[in-house]
């Protein structure tokens, strides 16, 4: 009997896969849910008690999460992930993880092919896909959701016939939580102008009184909250206990998905923000000015990457290897000051903080250079602009030119 591996959400989609693979082509289904840090003991135990009432037998629950954070939470830290400014890449970021994680097991029990639930119209097809076609080539991947476009009523049906009685109510809204944040999706992300209601958010605003929080990094990575150490891991589950009920990390993202359409999700990712922004104001006090240049570039390069599941391309492990280099100094305390709806980076203290530099202080006192040599370095700076200038008639920024253009446009 040839073995298929089903990626296993346990909803609707997935369970039709589970008795189709089953009934209609006959495998053998090893069906995996794969943890990227959002799963909590009970959702475990409840995954696995759904794969045997659809009769499937052999069912694992794959922890990624410490991996999750080594091989990519880290890196997007160390970039200072944002896309579009916005999203810290929460789901995006986790599923390449969960791709990996299931074509490992899938060649690891020999199996023949492996499925998931995608629709035709998300991004998430294109990740698990790209990611079984690399890894596993020879294998066949099977999705009949997408393949057979149907209706969700289709699916019900077709589960009724094989006995599987359940309520298959659509959720209003579709959550996705992992440890770098969570996904919200609803009536009102499918629209422009609606913003989500309150209520649809996983975590309510309880807090009103500020909280002043300490957050230490080493090298890039952080290693204390309030003073005590931890795994970063822990450290990020611990600052999203404390930033979310504050409604820190909400927001709306409207993007570029894989497929050419522009999609919009609702997400709260208060760890993530709040460590993002902490970890860039460390930066901007430790580290050099084409440094911070060049990280911004290669951070968004390997966002976007990330994004639409390239993550096994090799540029990939050229970019974590720069952006691991930018990291030696960064190393210090940032303090963040928490509030309804928002938070501040108040400040930071570093034993590389340039800022305390004894060459001089911004709009004070010069210690390492005199008024010459500012008259000489400006002389100098002026050279190039002055020459281009000189083959003009007139100056390239003048009164004139300006009257011109304002004429024209009249």
């Amino acid at each position: 009997m040839k073995k298929v591996v089903l990626a296993f959400s346990g909803g609707l989609d997935t369970s039709y896969c589970a008795i189709y693979l089953a009934k209609n082509l006959g495998y053998e289904v090893h069906s995996v849910a794969v943890n990227a840090g959002g799963f909590d003991a009970e959702e475990v135990d409840d995954l696995a008690a759904k794969a045997v009432e659809l009769g499937i037998q052999d069912h694992l629950c794959l922890d990624v999460e410490q991996k999750f954070y080594d091989h990519g939470i880290r890196y997007l830290l160390f970039g200072n992930v944002l896309k579009n400014h916005a999203y810290p890449l929460s789901v995006s970021a986790e599923r390449v993880f969960q791709a990996v994680a299931i074509v490992e097991y899938a060649k690891k029990i020999g199996a023949d092919a492996i499925a998931h639930g995608s629709t035709g119209a998300g991004n998430d097809q294109v990740r698990f896909d790209l990611v079984f076609q690399i890894m596993a080539p020879e294998m066949e991947i099977i999705t009949p959701i997408r393949d057979q476009r149907l209706s969700r009523e289709q699916e019900v049906e077709f589960l009724q016939q094989h006995g599987i009685e359940k309520s298959w109510e659509r959720a209003k809204y579709s959550i996705n939580k992992g440890l770098w944040g969570t996904s919200v999706g609803g009536a009102e992300t499918l629209t422009s102008h609606l913003p989500l209601p309150e209520f649809a958010w996983p975590s309510p605003i309880t807090k009103t009184e500020t909280n002043r929080i300490e957050i230490e990094f080493e090298q890039g990575e952080p290693v204390r909250l309030n003073g005590e150490r931890m795994n970063p891991v822990q450290l990020i589950k611990k600052l999203d206990a404390l930033a979310s009920p504050y409604g820190i990390g909400r927001n709306h993202h409207v993007g570029d998905t894989i497929i050419g359409i522009k999609g919009r999700v609702g997400y709260e990712a208060a760890a993530p923000i709040v460590l993002i922004e902490s970890h860039r104001t460390l930066e901007k006090h430790c580290l050099a000015k084409w440094q911070l240049y060049w990280k911004d570039q290669m951070g968004e390069w390997y966002g976007m990457m990330m994004h639409e599941g390239q993550f096994l391309d090799p540029v990939m492990r050229d970019i974590e290897t720069f952006l691991e280099s930018t990291q030696k100094r960064v190393s210090g305390k940032v303090f963040v000051r928490l509030h309804p709806g928002y938070f501040e980076v108040q400040g930071v203290e570093s034993t590389f903080d340039m800022l305390q530099s004894d060459a001089g202080q911004y709009g004070e006192m010069n210690q390492g250079w005199t008024g010459e040599e500012v008259k000489g370095f400006t002389k100098i700076l002026s050279n190039s602009t002055q020459i281009y200038n000189s083959m003009e008639k007139e100056p390239a920024f003048s009164n004139q030119h300006h009257k011109n253009k304002s004429d024209s446009s009249e």
